[in-house]
């Protein structure tokens, strides 16, 4: 009995003071909100490709709880841009996203308003490449009214992208893929050049959807300063028989790269800048030929390189000359059971290696630096990976010979300890020399002939593990200091043939090895 008279006093206590308790009281705002920004910079965008999701916070520093008339975009109904205001989406039909009432906020409370857009440059009504779209989010009304700019910078493009059918298919490309000599239908997403599309220009930049490929006889043609960027999972493909040539040239400003080549996403925004996997990768099929990419900048793909086939192509299937393949997802450069000369060639940041050679081939790198600073502390490979064989389905080892893998006054370093790796196949030819390079290798598990470094049929005049002294690795800056453990160590017979650096500093005199000729730093 004591026990339900004790139930029935609290609930007697609580229903008293429920009674008593205040509801909550909004006041309308009086113009004195604050906010994190004055004004949001949606950074810069394609026209008609989404943007991120910015965000803006609104404070009410008072002690009163408030409640907002009107949140809306100034252009109203026609703004391009939407909100969402801590979580809701405003007004039904055309004023969704675009205008709010009664926005309530506590005392001494906030609240997030995300923002986006996507905008089609042709209905802004100006014939430039690029266009300043301005709006505002306006805060009340009359004397009350507050304010925060939005600013999106536009640019537009050319658009590369496969049809889809009537059934919403997207379009995939067919080509001969076994080398029978007949097309054969896969599921790469895709379509192929026309005759029109097979020069790039630096007029405009070029943005793909899916694979952009390259048909057997045809060339696709990529001019100094031009920008191509790839959506996801996408990339370029060159056929068999089809050649892809690269035509940068040496820029003068470091920063903008005016005259490179630039291969990369299609997300402007900075937070993407240096985000690996983005896209696809170059693929150069197996049959493709006389490929070659001069001053040329390869970020942030899954695959920078892909090259297969033709191991004894006589000019080489790939020449790639004075160019830099940064944050890759996976390889910098893969190769399969094919043949690649570089000079002036910088590679970093790789999720596996950097520089693969794989199933054997022929390979010849002067002037290089490979290396592999990834940010996260594990990687599986080292910079450099070579080997002579692939495992098929039913794990059968297939030798194929490595011909030939000559490192000439390269730097082959990186964060992890080895940073080459030779797996070799005794059924196959297994060759490789390595002269004048600044190596890290300072590993005693790994043995065996080929680690012979007092061979000088493998190692010829190499330096191991001496500081290169690069210049800010994890930010893709490779260029070597006055302390560098390379400097005056480049054989010059090589430097004859490679006469200056990435840079255009010539380097006949007292070369250094790798790509880049030494410089003073200047101190923060």
């Amino acid at each position: 009995m004591k026990r339900y008279i004790y139930f029935l006093f609290a609930l007697v206590i609580l229903m008293f003071w429920s009674s008593c308790r205040k509801d909550f009281s909004f006041s309308p705002s009086t113009g004195n909100l604050e906010f994190s920004r004055d004004t949001v910079y949606l950074d810069t965008v394609f026209s008609n490709i989404g943007s991120s999701t910015y965000n803006l916070k609104v404070y009410n520093r008072s002690d009163d709880d408030i409640s907002i008339p009107i949140i809306q975009l100034r252009n109203g109904t026609n703004s391009l841009y939407r909100m969402n205001v801590d979580g809701m989406t405003g007004e039904v039909g055309s004023d969704e996203g675009k205008r709010f009432e009664n926005v309530e906020l506590l005392a001494k409370d906030s609240m997030f308003i995300f923002i986006e857009t996507t905008i089609d440059i042709e209905s802004l009504s100006s014939s430039d490449t690029q266009f300043l779209y301005t709006d505002a989010i306006q805060f009340d009304a009359g004397s009350n009214q507050q304010h925060v700019e939005l600013v999106t910078l536009v640019k537009d493009a050319v658009f590369i992208y496969p049809q889809r059918d009537m059934n919403g298919v997207i379009e995939t490309l067919s080509f001969d893929v076994d080398g029978d000599g007949n097309a054969d239908d896969t599921e790469i997403q895709g379509r192929f050049l026309e005759n029109s599309e097979l020069t790039f220009t630096n007029e405009k930049p070029y943005v793909i959807y899916g694979y952009a490929a390259v048909d057997d006889g045809d060339e696709l043609n990529i001019e100094a300063g031009a920008r191509v960027h790839f959506h996801a999972n996408s990339g370029l493909l060159v056929t068999s028989g089809g050649s892809l040539k690269v035509n940068g040239s040496l820029s003068t400003d470091p920063e903008l790269l005016e005259n490179e080549v630039i291969f990369e996403g299609d997300r402007l925004e900075p937070l993407f800048s240096d985000v690996p996997g983005q896209w696809g990768t170059i693929w150069l099929f197996n049959g493709s030929v006389d490929n070659e990419i001069n001053y040329a900048t390869i970020k942030n793909s899954s695959v920078g390189i892909l090259c297969e086939g033709n191991q004894s192509a006589p000019n080489n299937k790939l020449q790639i000359r004075n160019s830099q393949i940064y944050n890759s997802s996976n390889f910098g450069i893969l190769g399969r059971a094919t043949s690649i000369l570089g000079e002036n060639l910088v590679i970093n940041a790789s999720g596996q290696s950097s520089f693969a050679g794989t199933v054997g081939g022929r390979y010849n790198f002067t002037h290089c630096t490979i290396a592999n600073y990834w940010n996260n502390s594990f990687r599986q490979f080292p910079s450099v990976l070579l080997n002579n064989f692939i495992v098929d389905e039913d794990n059968t080892v297939i030798p194929n010979a490595l011909s030939e893998a000559n490192f000439n006054n390269c730097i082959i370093y990186g964060n992890d300890n080895p940073e080459f790796l030779l797996e070799e196949d005794n059924g196959a030819d297994f060759n490789f020399k390595f002269t004048n390079c600044l190596l890290r290798f300072n590993n005693n598990n790994i043995t065996g002939e080929n680690y012979d470094f007092n061979n000088t049929d493998l190692y010829l005049d190499n330096f191991f593990n001496d500081d290169p002294d690069f210049r800010d690795p994890f930010a893709n800056d490779l260029i070597i200091g006055e302390d560098s453990g390379a400097n005056n160590n480049g054989n010059i017979s090589f430097a004859s043939l490679v006469m200056l650096d990435i840079l255009g500093v010539d380097r006949t005199v007292n070369p250094d090895i790798g790509a880049y000729q030494s410089i003073v730093f200047e101190e923060d």
